[in-house]
């Protein structure tokens, strides 16, 4: 019984230690930078992608103006990614893009203010959505005043 017991224990010692091995290998090659995926994944944070949208932006009824809105890349992020803007009571154009991997980071947009547009704030929504990986979104503010 004696001899068992130290049997089991022997192998009890060698299964930890190949459990801390593989926790220091784990820890030294760099997997602890890491987000949660939108998605339910995991994927590096070099991997992502974020947008910039204008801090402010008025408009006049009836006028336009032409804003830039950024695709910031990981290091490693090579991804086709689809632009969608929304908003009601003004337009922006386009309403959609597609932006290659390959594409420029900083696309311009036309934001249109109607003439009869009623006099006040206007929240715009930008979403980027990836081939894979997390989506991001960002929303910015049109001022609208009179004419």
């Amino acid at each position: 019984m004696k001899n068992r017991t130290e049997e089991m224990m022997k192998k009890g010692m060698k299964t930890a230690g190949a459990i801390v091995a593989l926790l220091v290998l784990v820890m030294g090659s760099g997997c602890t930078t890491t987000k949660n995926s939108d998605q339910g994944g995991i994927i590096p944070i070099d991997e992502g992608f974020s947008i910039t949208v204008p801090t402010s932006c008025t408009l006049k009824q009836g006028a336009s103006t032409t804003i830039a809105i950024s695709l910031n890349r990981g290091a490693y992020f090579k991804r086709d990614v689809d632009l969608c803007i929304n908003t009601d009571g003004i337009s922006v154009t386009p309403s959609y893009v597609l932006i290659k991997a390959s594409d420029k980071a900083e696309l311009k947009f036309q934001i249109t203010a109607p003439r009869d547009a009623a006099i006040g704030e206007y929240r715009v929504s930008v979403k980027g959505i990836p081939e894979t990986g997390d989506k991001a979104s960002t929303v910015f503010i049109v001022k609208v005043t009179a004419q």
